[in-house]
């Protein structure tokens, strides 16, 4: 309960914050290409539900038809201002919202595609399952420019799945199993100056 009021009291504030810069780069991925402003995808949160997870459009509109869900920082689908929003991690401000409404939390494992999530066992299902999904915790601290990762690769979706979704589930797991109030703060502080750095 405590975590979930200092979700809704921090994102709250973050969107009166962050209003402006929303505004800004609403209106440069719609100057930018065709298409909507946020790119909605599928995701699986707390106890299995679906719901979809909120980030400003990066690539071109329906880039899913055109290849998997992982995105190499040379990836062709991405838009001129998609790159510079996915280098500095712009884009998932948007998913404020999916705070706001209760779907995410500020501190969380990340939300998965529903098929990454059928390829769990059943222990790690259970486990991050159990939690509401986040915007940043160790695996997003380990894995900060997952594109960059990804580069250069024939095959990202095979990449990603043998080389980082490994590491990344047993990241998620290290902090469902040691959250506290103070842990929380310590990534946030973190991932803001990973933003900055």
């Amino acid at each position: 309960m405590g975590k979930r009021l200092f979700d809704f009291i921090f994102s709250s504030i973050g969107l009166v914050i962050l209003s402006p810069m929303f505004l800004i780069t609403a209106l440069l991925v719609k100057l930018s290409s065709s298409g909507p402003v946020f790119y909605m995808g599928e995701r699986v949160g707390k106890n299995g539900k679906h719901f979809k997870m909120y980030k400003f459009r990066t690539m071109v509109d329906r880039a899913e038809r055109l290849g998997g869900p992982s995105t190499p920082a040379d990836d062709p689908r991405l838009t001129k201002i998609g790159k510079f929003l996915k280098r500095f991690q712009l884009d998932e401000f948007a998913q404020l919202i999916n705070v706001f409404k209760g779907e995410m939390s500020l501190v969380g494992p990340r939300p998965e595609f529903p098929p990454y999530i059928d390829l769990m066992t059943e222990e790690e299902k259970r486990v991050i399952l159990s939690v509401r999904p986040g915007m940043t915790d160790f695996a997003s601290l380990w894995n900060f420019h997952e594109g960059e990762l990804l580069q250069g690769s024939l095959y990202p979706e095979k990449t990603y799945l043998e080389k980082i979704r490994p590491e990344k589930i047993r990241l998620q797991i290290k902090y469902i199993r040691e959250r506290s109030f103070w842990l929380d703060i310590k990534v946030i502080i973190l991932t803001i100056l990973k933003i900055f750095k």
